[in-house]
């Protein structure tokens, strides 16, 4: 591929309030400023699941962002909502559909906090509703300090692909979700861990490059950040 790969990215959206009177779509600019700097060309899609293979057509890789959104439990078979879980039915469904496609296509996938979420279940996993009520001695996986700093360290899985990227054994990470990965969805490995146990990092193996992170890369709060974008923008480079 000559030119510059061109890479979808998910956006989040709101309801009529603040921004507009309407409802509106939302994306903070680091996700397309990460895009640009490690070499691809950011696009970014609203939510239209009857596109979704119009889109795929368009681009050679997908990002699934995070928001202020959880995955309907109903989707990975829960028989109860906890109260905590906030549903963007519009964007999940967008979202299923994109991904979908995007897997049998093998095109690259890079999903972020709650877009590993949603890959996960996109892929047949299940989550844990919220952190604090199944998990004891939870660490602050919604942590009080800045996004643009650390929250705490996650354990690299060895002969991971994200092991190979990262270069690293251990990283340190920001956190800022209340739910995550339960069972890693059939013929995914889970490739990073917090010391409390929650599944951080999630790669579906025999696909170039499908893997879903908790953290925010996009903050750059480590080199192993910006490697996670340089080897996904490398990946897109020979997807089609």
């Amino acid at each position: 591929m000559t030119r510059s790969p061109i890479i979808g990215i998910t956006l989040d959206s709101e309801e009529p309030g603040g921004y507009s009177k309407l409802p509106w779509y939302a994306l903070r600019k680091n996700y397309a400023q990460s895009i640009a700097d490690a070499g691809g060309v950011p696009v970014l899609l609203p939510h239209h699941a009857d596109l979704a293979q119009s889109y795929l057509d368009m681009i050679d890789g997908l990002v699934l962002t995070g928001g202020a959104f959880d995955v309907d439990p109903a989707l990975f078979g829960a028989a109860e909502r906890h109260p905590t879980v906030t549903l963007k039915a519009e964007r999940t469904r967008f979202e299923l559909a994109i991904v979908n496609g995007a897997v049998l296509r093998k095109l690259p996938i890079l999903g972020i906090c709650g877009g590993e979420q949603l890959l996960n279940v996109a892929l047949g996993g299940t989550l844990i509703q919220h952190i604090p009520d199944e998990i004891q001695a939870a660490l602050a996986h919604e942590q009080p300090n800045p996004r643009t700093e650390p929250g705490h360290t996650v354990t690299v899985a060895p002969d991971s692909l994200l092991s190979r990227i990262v270069g690293a054994n251990t990283i340190a990470v920001n956190s800022a979700h209340h739910q995550a990965v339960k069972d890693a969805a059939p013929g995914c490995a889970v490739n990073a861990t917090a010391e409390d146990g929650v599944v951080e990092g999630i790669e579906l193996t025999g696909h170039p490059f499908c893997i879903g992170v908790q953290w925010h890369p996009e903050y750059h709060i480590t080199p192993a950040d910006t490697a996670m974008f340089d080897a996904f923008i490398e990946a897109c480079r020979h997807a089609k």
